[in-house]
């Protein structure tokens, strides 16, 4: 692609006047050999390495602002899945997690993920131990995110784990509702997101690694509103541009605090990752393609191309793109988006629609306090169904708090989301057969 210097203008504009910004610079690190015979010593081994790699990424983060003028929102570290770490002790994975809240506290980033478990297939001795442990090391901790793989296009989806999800979930709330936010369940969970709740230093990532994710949805918008009555592949083709420019600044400065760092560079993660604040919003760029609200008939269609459009513009800006890339719909980060809930245009079953074309899942999203554990599970369940048959990553953060029509402000990035109704009818004997649904016959051949 040639730019010409108006299109090298737009690009400053977009970081002065339409939110451009590094929503995440996130340290990838290997703890395997921080297994020790001693729990203690094995938690300290854990801290230690911590402390030892990411010790320059806030000020190395801090010198890249201020040579670029490019936002860095947040300063996050992901590591090995403590559940493949803690077989040797079970019942450590609390202990592992304060050692982790510490270290990120020391350190002055904003989250450290990967209290995870990956359990598409059954349970380890260690996995079903960090499961069950998962509502004490959240309460217990004020950085850690926590998440935990349940399904994959080849192994199917493990109901069993769905379940037990269900349950942990509606713990969590019992305990404090806000905790739900730090914990993520997933099917086909990448291994190089550096998006929180769920990050975690995936199998085949290197000893350490700088994973960037870049979001720009108030660009889009502003330029989805500049480009007026122009045809959608006309649209798609100046998203895709302007994806590109915002991808290329994501890699300079990745690779400048990789370098600096001494750590390998990973992925840019180019997904339209939205905030309570005005205008940055991927509903309202749904709308200002012509949807009169969010969840009107056309959205899925929207969304669809608007996340096409931006992989396309990401996969031809970088070397290497991965994480989530594409159009995120948390519901209480994007205000738009409450909004449409709010006044009746989506409700679950139009926001599960839109996750087969979004880059993640079912985020962020207010239930009422009363919902059972196991039509919980159903809704994971469904969740992984669209990951699962489409081979993509989907994934579920759902927060039970209140009831239905009930406006839950959450503060800061979180922002605020109505309690949207769920189905009154049970699934609770389907879930309660257990066991697995089989991968589906695409995988058979693979």
């Amino acid at each position: 692609m040639i730019f010409s210097a108006d299109e090298i203008l737009e690009t400053l504009d977009m970081i002065l006047y339409e939110h451009l910004d590094i929503r995440t610079v996130t340290v990838g690190i290997n703890l395997m050999g921080c297994v020790r015979d001693d729990p203690e010593q094995m938690a300290q081994a854990v801290h230690d390495r911590i402390v030892s790699v990411a010790s320059k990424l806030r000020s190395e983060a801090d010198r890249a602002v201020a040579r670029y003028s490019l936002p860095i929102v947040n300063k996050r570290i992901s590591v090995t899945p403590i559940g493949s770490l803690i077989d040797v002790h079970p019942q450590s994975g609390p202990l592992i997690a304060s050692a982790m809240d510490e270290a990120a506290s020391e350190l002055n980033v904003d989250f450290i993920g990967g209290y995870s478990a990956l359990v598409q297939k059954g349970f380890t001795i260690g996995t079903e131990a960090l499961v069950s442990s998962i509502p004490e090391a959240l309460s217990t901790t004020e950085k850690v995110c926590a998440s935990v793989n349940i399904a994959t296009t080849k192994a199917g989806i493990n109901i069993e784990a769905a379940l037990r999800m269900g349950r942990v979930i509606k713990e969590l709330a019992r305990i404090d509702p806000q905790l739900c936010t730090r914990l993520v369940t997933f099917a086909n969970a990448p291994p190089d997101n550096p998006f929180m709740a769920g990050a975690f230093h995936g199998p085949g990532e290197p000893e350490s690694v700088v994973n960037v994710g870049i979001s720009g949805p108030g660009v889009i918008r502003a330029l989805v509103e500049r480009m007026g009555d122009c045809d959608l592949g006309e649209l798609a083709e100046v998203v895709k541009r302007a994806a590109f420019k915002i991808t290329r600044v994501g890699e300079l400065v990745g690779k400048e605090i990789a370098a600096r760092m001494n750590v390998d560079f990973g992925i840019v993660d180019l997904s339209l990752a939205p905030t309570p604040q005005k205008g940055d919003s991927v509903a309202q760029i749904i709308e200002a393609m012509g949807i009169e609200r969010c969840g009107a008939p056309g959205t899925t269609a929207a969304l669809a191309m608007l996340t096409d459009a931006v992989k396309k513009g990401g996969a031809m800006a970088s070397s290497r793109v991965g994480g989530l890339s594409g159009a995120f719909i948390p519901v209480s980060e994007d205000a738009g988006m409450a909004e449409a809930i709010r006044v009746g245009a989506i409700g679950l079953e139009k926001l599960e629609a839109l996750t087969s074309v979004c880059s993640v899942g079912l985020d962020m999203v207010c239930i009422p306090s009363a919902t059972p554990a196991e039509t919980i599970a159903g809704i994971i369940a469904d969740e992984c169904a669209i990951g699962v048959i489409n081979d993509k990553t989907t994934g579920v953060r759902l927060i039970p708090v209140g009831k239905e029509g009930d406006l839950i402000e959450f503060g800061g990035l979180l922002g605020a989301a109505p309690v949207v109704p769920i189905n009154a009818f049970s699934s609770k004997k389907f879930i309660k057969r257990g066991g697995s649904i089989p991968a589906p016959l695409m995988s058979l051949g693979n």
